[in-house]
């Protein structure tokens, strides 16, 4: 299988190399520690979670809690529109 290619960088410097050791920060790290690259939007969870603590609990209710769609169907149809959208998310 082949690997993914590598997704672009953000140009935010500031927050691609801010160091967290919030939940976020963690995951990052471990990506890294992994030789993966970890998604962007980590960067941005990470350097201001004050901010975006709140979004990311709202993802993750969308898409991991009750509803008549299995957690699986939501992310293939999250998948789907993101292709859909030139969006390698």
């Amino acid at each position: 299988m082949r690997k993914p290619p590598a997704p672009e960088a953000m140009y935010l410097p500031d927050v691609e190399s801010h160091e967290s050791d919030g939940h976020y920060g963690k995951m990052i790290a471990m990506a890294r520690a992994g030789g993966m690259t970890p998604p962007g939007i980590w960067h941005l969870f990470a350097f201001k979670p004050r901010m975006t603590d709140a979004l990311s609990a709202f993802t993750h209710e969308v898409m991991r809690g009750p509803s008549p769609l299995s957690a699986g169907l939501r992310e293939l149809i999250a998948a789907y529109t993101s292709r859909r959208n030139a969006c390698v998310f």
